[in-house]
């Protein structure tokens, strides 16, 4: 499910795991709890720990059906992900990068 309230992008979706926080790559801050109502099992309310991005979320299980964890996004990340930083980092660092210097000594002997 995707909507947008007053212009900020928000989007959900249901995951079956016997797991509440289910790993999508980014840093959660948790800054709320709260019972919600017709439902025995609480909300929680996290945002994204980089410091310029405003996207939070919300995290309860389905009350028909406990093993279904229920994630709502608000707004979109500004930044990479965590695990992809992760994931690339040993390739950036094996990268050679070639100064200018470099570059134009080896493209004027062409």
């Amino acid at each position: 499910m995707w909507s947008s309230m007053g212009g900020v992008p928000r989007f959900a979706f249901q995951t079956r795991s016997e797991e509440d926080i289910l790993d999508d790559g980014y840093r959660w801050r948790k800054y709320g709890q709260k019972s919600v109502k017709n439902s025995k099992f609480p909300r929680s309310y996290y945002r994204c720990t980089h410091h310029t991005c405003k996207v939070k979320k919300q995290v309860e299980r389905l009350s028909k059906d406990k093993g279904v964890v229920v994630t709502t996004y608000e707004g979109i990340h500004n930044h990479p992900s965590h695990n992809l930083m992760q994931t690339l980092s040993p390739l950036l660092q094996q990268i050679h990068f070639l100064t200018t210097t470099t570059t134009a000594h080896h493209v004027a002997n062409y």
